[in-house]
């Protein structure tokens, strides 16, 4: 499983002209489920999400997490985060999981945040979405459930 996540000032999520989400301060995460991935990637990745530590305090400007920041967490489904793009021009997406599966684990996922305290938004499974945010830093960090990179 992989997600990028933003440190933004504000984020949210259209559909068919339609703001189905939105969020002020907090973390922009695009999630991607992976053909191999399960509930300990899940719960590997929520645990990342909900406890890094960049938001600034008094002494650090990376030292407190989503929730010492008073912030929210949008979660988008992008399944492009699975993308190999080594070879040619086209990225190879055979490492994405099946939409069924994934489904399942992005929702675990964003219950999984939810359980330890984080507000929580989501974007709409499966369907094209303009996704707006007001990047912050910008702080924008990789992260891998299979420790990958």
């Amino acid at each position: 499983m992989r997600a990028v996540i933003q440190r933004v000032h504000s984020a949210e999520v259209v559909v068919d002209s339609e703001t189905i989400a939105a969020m002020e301060a907090g973390l922009l995460v695009y999630l991607g489920v992976g053909v191999d991935d399960d509930e300990r990637d899940c719960e590997y990745l929520a645990q990342k999400v909900r406890f890094i530590r960049v938001f600034p305090d008094a002494d650090k400007p990376l030292n407190r997490d989503v929730i010492d920041a008073g912030g929210s967490v949008l979660v988008v489904s992008a399944f492009a985060t699975q993308a190999d793009a080594r070879k040619g021009r086209r990225p190879a997406l055979t490492a994405a999981a099946e939409p069924q599966s994934a489904q399942r684990l992005y929702e675990l996922f964003c219950t999984q945040l939810q359980a330890e305290g984080v507000k929580v938004q989501t974007g709409r499974f499966r369907v094209h979405m303009d996704v707006k945010s007001v990047n912050d830093g910008p702080i924008c960090i990789l992260l891998d459930s299979k420790k990958l990179f």
